[in-house]
């Protein structure tokens, strides 16, 4: 393994806390926030589409989200939909529009939220150690080969252990940022 195959390992590793930190979005805090919407799917005409391809969604204030669809028949589709998420939201719609109303959120409910962003930031940290455990077969198996020495396989696994160790120190930092977010009142 090579320094080339290095920096592959920390793009997949930098993949692996983007996709933490989306998952982190969908979460609720007190304040509305596009992202909430960003795991709907709409049965629209017989394929499961995203709402934002469907719709123009937006934050008029810091408790409402108004949904907009580009094609008006599909009004009824789109609230259906938001009705049977587990977002926990009762869409208006007024024949145009539907708005969301963000309730605040009880003492409970942040409790649960934190332990849902708890549950996304330990599959985030399970796909980089994956990640590393995948790096470091290579490196041994290369090592037996012969491709390279037992020293620089022992250096390239202790780089690896190090990425590992930032990455996962990332994750844990942004679970401290969002578990700040949801119990900020």
């Amino acid at each position: 393994m090579k320094l080339a195959d290095l920096g592959e390992i920390e793009q997949v590793m930098q993949k692996a806390l983007e996709a933490t930190q989306r998952a982190f979005n969908t979460i609720r805090t007190g304040r509305a926030n596009t992202s909430l919407l960003d795991r709907i799917t709409v049965e629209y005409y017989g394929a499961p589409t995203p709402l934002k391809s469907l719709a123009n969604v937006s934050t008029p204030d810091a408790s409402t989200l108004t949904i907009q669809p580009y094609d008006p028949s599909s009004l009824t589709l789109i609230e259906k939909a938001i009705s049977m998420s587990d977002l926990g939201l009762t869409p208006n719609n007024d024949g145009s529009v539907i708005r969301l109303n963000i309730p605040p959120l009880t003492s409970d409910r942040r409790k649960e939220f934190v332990k849902l962003a708890a549950k996304y930031a330990e599959e985030g940290k399970v796909s980089i150690r994956n990640i590393r455990r995948d790096g470091i077969d290579g490196v041994r198996k290369q090592e037996k080969s012969g491709d390279v020495s037992e020293d620089e396989s022992r250096d390239l696994q202790d780089k690896i252990q190090k990425l590992t160790d930032k990455y996962v120190a990332k994750v844990d930092e942004a679970l401290a940022s969002k578990e700040q977010d949801i119990m900020a009142v």
